[in-house]
C-alpha cells in the first residue's frame, strides 16, 4: 500500500493538523473594471451598505468575514502603493471628526471596532500584477509554517446557512482532517469560463465534501464534460472556486517553482496550476459545497448585485423590498405619476 505525503497508513488520519489562525486576503488588483472610481480608491475600498446598516468598504466586510471563522491574524496582499489607503482606514476614528459624532454610539462603536482590526492586520506588498498564484505567494512569511485561510479581496459571500462562508469552510477542514479544503459552489456550465473548476468523488451523505480529483482554471464546456464530471450532480453542473480555501503552507512550494520555472497559463502564474501539482501530491484534497453565494464586486454589476443581496439578507430588509416594488411599479407604469413628483420610497 502506497501512502501519499501526510497520510498516517493505517488509520488515513493526517499528521499535524492545526488550528487555522490566519488569513490572507488578496487586494492587490486594479480594478480597471471600475474605472473611474478606482482612479481614486483602490477597487477593495469601494463602498457598501452591509447587514448591519453600516457602510463599510468592500475589504472590511471580507475581513469581518474572515473575524467570524476565529482567524487571529489577516494579511492583506496589496499593490504597490497602496499600504498607505488601506492603514490610513483601519484605524481609529481621527480627532477631528470627535467633536462631530458626539453622542453618536453607533459611530464610536465602529471606530472601536476598526482600532481593534487594526491590530490584525499585516500587509504584503505584489510588487507586479503578475496573477492571482503570484499575489498569495507574497504572503509566504506571514504564514510561516501553519495552515491558512484564503479569500479574495473583492468578493463578498453571503451564506445561506446560519454559519458564515468562512466558517462553513474552515469547520469543514478541521471536521474531515484535510489537508487542503476548497470551498466550491455547483455552478452551470455555461458560466465555467469564469472560474476554476474541480473533479470530484463524493465522501459524505449529504453529498458537500468531495475528494478533489483534477481541477483545471476557466475549462470550455468541451473540456469540463469530458474530464471535470462530479458523479451526483445535475447534468451540466460543476465544482466551482467559490473564492474561500484552507491550504497548508506547501502551496507556496509550488507557487515559487511555478515562478522560478515561468510555468504560465494565460500570460500569469495561476493559483489553480499550483493547486492541481498540489493535489497529486497530498492525500486529502477536499472540496466542500458552501450554501452561500459570492458576489464578484470588482465588476459594476457584481457590485450592484452585492449591493442588493446585502440589502435582503439587512436589517433594513423590510424597507429595501418595499421599495422594490415602487420601483418595479413605476417602471413598468411610467405614465402613472406626473414627471418630476415626489415619491416616498419608504426610508425615512
Amino acid at each position: 500500500m502506497t501512502t501519499r505525503r501526510g497520510e498516517n497508513s493505517a488509520t488515513g488520519t493526517t499528521e499535524n493538523h492545526r488550528k487555522v489562525r490566519k488569513a490572507v486576503i488578496t487586494a492587490a488588483g486594479l480594478g480597471t473594471r471600475q474605472y473611474p472610481a478606482t482612479s481614486l480608491v483602490q477597487k477593495a475600498m469601494l463602498a457598501l451598505v452591509d447587514r448591519d446598516g453600516v457602510t463599510k468598504p468592500v475589504i472590511q466586510i471580507i475581513a469581518e468575514e474572515a473575524l467570524k471563522a476565529n482567524i487571529e491574524e489577516i494579511c492583506i496582499v496589496v499593490a504597490p502603493g497602496d499600504e498607505r489607503q488601506f492603514r490610513a482606514y483601519f484605524t481609529s476614528m481621527r480627532q477631528d471628526l470627535l467633536p462631530a459624532m458626539a453622542g453618536k454610539e453607533w459611530a464610536l462603536r465602529e471606530s472601536e471596532k476598526l482600532s481593534r482590526l487594526e491590530k490584525l492586520l499585516t500587509f504584503a506588498v505584489q510588487d507586479k500584477p503578475e496573477g492571482y498564484g503570484h499575489a498569495v505567494l507574497q504572503a509566504r512569511r506571514f504564514v510561516g509554517d501553519e495552515p491558512f485561510l484564503l479569500l479574495l479581496g473583492d468578493h463578498i459571500y453571503l451564506s445561506r446557512d446560519e454559519n458564515g462562508c468562512a466558517v462553513q469552510v474552515v469547520d469543514a477542514y478541521h471536521r474531515s482532517g484535510a489537508d487542503a479544503l476548497s470551498g466550491v459552489n455547483r455552478t452551470p456550465e455555461n458560466l465555467l469560463s469564469r472560474f476554476g473548476t474541480m473533479q470530484g468523488v463524493p465522501l459524505d451523505e449529504d453529498g458537500r465534501l468531495f475528494r478533489v480529483t483534477a481541477i483545471k482554471e476557466k475549462p470550455s464546456m468541451e473540456y469540463a464534460r469530458q474530464h471535470l464530471q462530479t458523479s451526483g450532480l445535475p447534468a451540466g453542473y460543476f465544482l466551482c472556486h467559490f473564492g474561500i480555501h484552507v491550504f497548508p503552507p506547501r502551496i507556496f512550494d509550488y507557487l515559487e517553482k511555478n515562478i522560478r520555472d515561468n510555468v504560465r497559463e494565460n500570460g500569469e502564474f495561476q493559483l489553480t496550476t499550483a493547486q492541481e501539482q498540489m493535489r497529486a501530491d497530498l492525500a486529502r484534497y477536499y472540496c466542500y459545497e458552501i450554501l452561500g453565494e459570492r458576489y464578484d464586486t470588482g465588476v459594476p454589476i457584481g457590485l450592484v448585485e452585492a449591493q442588493f443581496a446585502l440589502a435582503l439578507a439587512g436589517i433594513h430588509r423590510d424597507k429595501v423590498v418595499k421599495s422594490l416594488e415602487r420601483l418595479l411599479t413605476l417602471e413598468a407604469s411610467p405614465s402613472d405619476e406626473p414627471r418630476g413628483a415626489f415619491r416616498d420610497v419608504g426610508f425615512s
